[in-house]
């Protein structure tokens, strides 16, 4: 929770941000005539209403809880079928308790609790996970489960300034991490689209993907070390700027998904504040199956370029016009420099020259100036907007921010509208693009019966998130008609196709979103068969009776 306001029981968000049936019928209005498919929007199922097994467990009190809300919250993730089970009630498999730990000592409890009632425990930071990550489905269905929320335990405990390193506590949500940084001066400057509810230790165990399109965009990049709690002790490494002693321990932690221990706290490599911002939108004409050569030869160019732009996004025609970035007539590239105490237009210019020569058009683009605010997901400062129009990156960014809380809207619309995410290297880019986009298509014509064409035609689009010298990750977004209570195995059903897809075609099932339980099967084809020995052997080490979150990642 954040301060006394509660998470909703299903969908994103907080219970305050709840809207009123009668604003989804509103919003329909539009919807349905933009995609040319949907329903007069139903209504969620109330708490009230929702029908929960009983917990199997008898709550000791203190930290634990089998309060309703909290065992209904942490019962799903926030992937499409989770947001669509949840607004229907449907809440299987619910934690029998939920723990919420003040300090390490709290954790241990917690584990040894779990261990004397033979009970499985699912770490629980922001409750984001898109692939099952957190949803105590386990292969023994009558096993108990605790779920450990961390969010108690968010203070900034530290910070080095020499160094511009921080301590911070694992279960500081984004903006409240942000906040105690910015007092001090300084940022992290992660920020994935769930920051306004994910934690640090969600980011750090999923390996999630943030705010920076090159460069440091992964957790791993801003990580100086990690403490956690496992069944066998405690688990933590020495603080250093870089070693070359051995595998590193904090790389076993990064993306363990909980299996390994629960993550405590962590130093993290911080910055200063940005100052300077600019940002452009350069136009290019949409490729036959969404991506021009052109466009993405030049998204390439300036990756290898090694200018690195803080933002770096390829959005094709398609989902510029869902996201009303653009009205549909081009892909657009959105280019953006950030820097603390340096302009940044002559990279700027750089960048946007290499676009240019390729054979964009620059539709808007700023020129960096000192500023006093920053702007941030979920905030309202004003960094870097004094010389930027609403064209393109502005418009692209609050869809991107509100993209989570419209999917509920598209839920209680009898519209399927979920992402997938991958990466592959450029020499192979084009292909498997097409083969990927190819695939989706095909799977969700069959799967809805909807023409694959014109008028009423599912929507299959694609944006570059994050770009790297030698590959990108591709983001592909589904939106097509839903059939009324067949919604979670209509897109099962596509998701499987997508995912053979990205197999068959050498990419990786995940470049941000983690493995969970709903990826499994693709990351046992994609991990080396000795490598996953050798994490059951690890686990087998600090986990010897299998309690933190079985299933994820291993068997």
């Amino acid at each position: 929770m954040s301060g006394n306001r509660r998470l909703k029981h299903w969908g994103w968000g907080y219970e305050d941000q709840q809207r009123p049936h009668e604003e989804a019928v509103a919003a329909s209005a539009g919807i349905i005539p933009m995609l040319g498919f949907g329903q007069e929007p139903e209504r969620p199922v109330a708490l009230d209403e929702v029908e929960l097994r009983q917990s199997r467990l008898d709550s000791p009190g203190g930290i634990f809880t089998d309060e309703k809300h909290e065992r209904t919250v942490h019962s799903l993730g926030k992937a499409y079928r989770d947001i669509v089970r949840g607004f229907y009630g449907q809440f299987d498999n619910p934690p029998d308790l939920v723990a919420f730990p003040e300090d390490e000592a709290g954790v241990e409890e917690v584990l040894q609790r779990a261990a004397d009632w033979g009970a499985a425990v699912i770490p629980f930071g922001g409750g984001t996970s898109v692939c099952g990550g957190i949803e105590p489905r386990l292969s023994d269905p009558d096993r108990p489960v605790v779920s450990l929320d961390t969010t108690r335990m968010n203070r900034l405990l530290e910070v080095d300034e020499t160094s511009l390193a921080a301590r911070i506590q694992a279960g500081a949500r984004g903006p409240e991490l942000e906040e105690q940084l910015k007092a001090r001066g300084l940022t992290l400057r992660h920020f994935p689209q769930s920051f306004e509810y994910a934690t640090l230790g969600g980011w750090l165990v999923t390996r999630a993907g943030g705010h920076f399109a090159t460069g440091e965009t992964h957790v791993d990049d801003l990580t100086e070390s990690i403490r956690a709690i496992t069944p066998a002790g405690e688990w933590e490494s020495r603080r250093l700027p870089g070693s070359g002693a051995g595998p590193s321990p904090d790389r076993m932690l990064l993306g363990s998904e909980g299996i390994l221990g629960v993550v405590t706290e962590a130093w993290m490599r911080v910055r200063p504040r940005p100052d300077f911002k600019a940002t452009a939108t350069v136009e290019f004409p949409p490729g036959d199956r969404g991506f021009s050569e052109a466009a993405t030869g030049a998204v390439r160019l300036i990756a290898q370029s090694r200018l690195m732009p803080s933002n770096l996004r390829l959005i094709d025609s398609s989902e510029a016009r869902t996201t009303m970035a653009g009205d549909g007539s081009a892909t657009l590239l959105i280019i953006g420099f950030e820097s603390s105490g340096q302009p940044v237009d002559d990279r700027m210019d750089q960048a946007v020259a290499i676009a240019v020569a390729e054979g964009g058009r620059v539709a808007s683009q700023s020129t960096s100036a000192p500023t006093t605010g920053q702007s941030e997901p979920g905030g309202s400062g004003n960094a870097g907007q004094a010389n930027t129009d609403e064209a393109g990156s502005d418009k692209w960014r609050s869809a991107f921010l509100m993209a989570p809380y419209m999917r509920d809207t598209f839920v209680a619309c009898g519209v399927i509208a979920e992402t997938f995410e991958t990466a592959i290297t450029w020499d192979r880019f084009a292909d498997y693009h097409r083969n990927v986009i190819e695939a989706t298509r095909k799977s969700v014509a069959e799967v809805t019966g909807a023409p694959s064409e014109g008028e009423g035609a599912p929507r299959v689009s694609c944006r570059l998130t994050h770009v790297y010298p030698d590959g990108a990750a591709p983001y592909f977004t589904v939106l097509a008609p839903a059939k009324r209570g067949s919604e979670v195995a209509q897109w099962d059903e596509i998701k499987a196709a997508a995912s053979e897809a990205i197999e068959q075609n050498g990419g990786t099932i995940t470049h941000h979103h983690a493995v969970g339980r709903d990826h499994r099967p693709w990351y046992d084809q994609q991990r080396p068969d000795q490598f996953a020995a050798a994490l059951k052997a690890a686990k087998s080490a600090v986990d010897p009776d299998n309690l933190l979150n079985p299933g994820v990642l291993i068997d």
